[in-house]
């Protein structure tokens, strides 16, 4: 294996039924809702889906989801600016804690 994660392992994500059917029934059957088209069309999900899982860094969601944004017509732009927005949200997320490490230092000052 080349990778800390297997691709081949997304292939087997069914595999948790294995010890928790009713549980794994229960997720899966949501994950499908979540994904049907409603306000938001299944290819803008998808781009969601994409920029969520950079931001979470999960491997398997980054395949996943790039092959089914492919697959609904979304392009290497819209893809790309969908990640810079991803980046650009959790930078800030990053950034705006540093308020609580500036008002923490300067407590510690007094």
């Amino acid at each position: 294996m080349d990778t800390y994660y297997n691709p081949a392992d997304l292939k087997k994500f069914s595999a948790i039924a294995d010890w928790d059917k009713n549980l794994a029934e229960k997720f899966f059957a949501w994950y499908g809702e979540v994904f049907k088209p409603g306000e938001l069309t299944a290819r803008e999900k998808s781009l969601i889906a994409l920029a969520v899982a950079h931001t979470i860094q999960c491997p398997y969601c980054i395949d996943a989801y790039t092959q089914d944004a492919v697959e609904r017509g979304t392009t290497e732009k819209q893809m790309m600016e969908a990640l810079h927005v991803a980046a650009a949200i959790r930078g800030g997320a990053s950034l705006v804690h540093g308020v609580q490490m500036m008002e923490k230092a300067k407590k510690i000052s007094m």
